[in-house]
């Protein structure tokens, strides 16, 4: 039978964060992953809108993983009609949970701050979604497993695969009347430290694969020899160490090696504080699910053992207050909110602080104003001289570069009747457009936010 599927690009297009394509056919309307926007103002300014599609028709929501890129914009779907179920795997889900619950948390304490404070021009500030409306989504949840395909309807199944990236995250295949359609999703790297390598695809009729790193290839570093140099360097500076991180996967990995680093004498035994209350949390998810990731109850046990996990804000003070040279793992990653401004607000403008950045930092975010060397930064309406050195780590990324991606792709068996770029900034779209057709000379297009895309199957 003739079908014809319209696919909406309602976000991570033409730019990487805020996740959302919505599959309209005759039989169902999936929409794949629901993340919000971060980084510059007129794109977090897009989080405020409704989407321009009638949301009481969405049938279900499939989630990819469990980044707020990728399920931020979940509450704000319920609110505005949609009523079906939010199928992941059970890592996502449970990832999925503690970062709505804290964003939400985080929603509600800004919203209260800028009311009280008057740096707002809303009047009142509100929160984006309250803990209340994450509740009343996440009580849509529910679990898939993996490598498993699953019928939706007559003609539309769907299966989760492997990734890698963090615990739980998978790239989609959906068949829509014996048409494949793949979503990658966020694809991890190869040789991880905590997670397997990605399974690929073998077929794929529409290709929808992210770009962060479409431009890019991860620089071979020692990434050990580099920590235990900043280390020592700390030390001898008898200052601290920052490293903003993103509570899912990243802090976990920087966890694993600084235990490693001690155990191999690489490193003096200098105290290290986790403070994030998701990472927490994230550290459990690792614990229930061990055969998502390469660590053993025993390794798990010691790296948990060897750092001080923050527990309060009073807490937060007390290391601050703390004299003794020390490294600081806090969230969030792109320094846009979290416990990591309390220390950046009071320790940036000391010459014996050190900031790693050890991930992507999107345009807008603190964090990428920090790594294009800004003199001074902004933190609840007050300016503070940068006089930190900083520094990135940029291969500790969970992204796969440009050679990891057409690796993933390889494994394509078939000619794509089209790959859709999403999930990039504009040269990187464009340089991997160019790869991608030098390569495999496939039909290749980026698509606009809000484009739709006609097909017939």
């Amino acid at each position: 039978m003739e079908n014809h599927v319209k696919v909406n690009f309602l976000g991570a297009s033409n730019v990487v964060t805020g996740s959302k394509f919505l599959i309209e056919t005759s039989e169902k309307n999936i929409m794949i992953d629901c993340g919000m926007f971060q980084g510059l103002k007129e794109l977090r300014e897009l989080n405020w809108l409704d989407l321009p599609v009638d949301v009481s028709t969405i049938d279900l929501v499939l989630l990819t993983h469990g980044h707020l890129d990728h399920v931020g914009y979940l509450p704000r779907l319920v609110k505005q009609g949609f009523h079906g179920k939010i199928i992941g795997t059970a890592p996502t889900l449970a990832i999925a949970e503690i970062i709505l619950k804290d964003s939400a948390k985080i929603h509600e304490e800004e919203a209260a701050r800028a009311n009280e404070e008057k740096y707002t021009k809303h009047s009142p500030a509100l929160p984006f979604y309250t803990v209340a409306e994450a509740e009343k989504t996440i009580r849509l949840f529910e679990v898939e497993m993996a490598d498993k395909w699953i019928n939706l309807s007559e003609h539309i199944s769907y299966r989760f695969q492997y990734n890698g990236h963090i615990l739980g995250a998978t790239f989609i295949e959906l068949d829509i009347n014996s048409k494949r359609f793949v979503f990658s999703g966020d694809i991890g790297r190869t040789n991880d430290y905590l997670l397997e390598d990605p399974k690929r695809p073998e077929w794929a009729d529409f290709l929808f694969i992210e770009s962060t790193y479409g431009n890019k290839l991860h620089p071979e570093e020692n990434v050990e020899q580099i920590l235990a140099d900043i280390i020592l360097e700390t030390l001898h500076k008898k200052g601290n160490l920052i490293i903003p991180s993103f509570a899912v996967e990243r802090l976990q990995t920087l966890m694993f090696i600084l235990w490693k680093l001690y155990q191999k004498n690489k490193i003096p035994n200098i105290p290290i504080f986790v403070d994030s209350p998701m990472g927490n949390n994230v550290l459990e998810v690792f614990r229930r699910f061990p055969k998502w990731h390469k660590l053993s109850d025993s390794d798990y046990n010691a790296m948990c053992n060897h750092v001080n996990i923050i527990e309060s804000y009073k807490e937060t003070w007390e290391t601050i207050d703390d004299k003794r040279p020390k490294i600081i793992i806090a969230g969030s990653g792109m320094v846009t909110g979290g416990r990591v401004l309390t220390y950046l607000e009071q320790l940036i403008d000391k010459a014996s602080t050190t900031v790693l950045l050890v991930g992507y930092q999107a345009e807008g975010t603190r964090g990428r104003q920090l790594f294009d060397g800004a003199h001074e930064i902004k933190f609840s309406g007050k300016y503070h001289p940068v006089k930190a050195t900083v520094m990135h780590l940029e291969s500790l990324s969970a992204h796969a570069d440009q050679n990891e991606l057409l690796h993933w792709m390889s494994g394509i068996k078939n000619i794509p009747e089209k790959v859709f770029l999403i999930h990039g900034e504009p040269t990187a779209l464009d340089a991997f457009r160019v790869k991608i057709k030098d390569t495999y000379n496939w039909n290749v297009t980026i698509p606009k936010l809000n484009d739709v895309e006609n097909i017939h199957i």
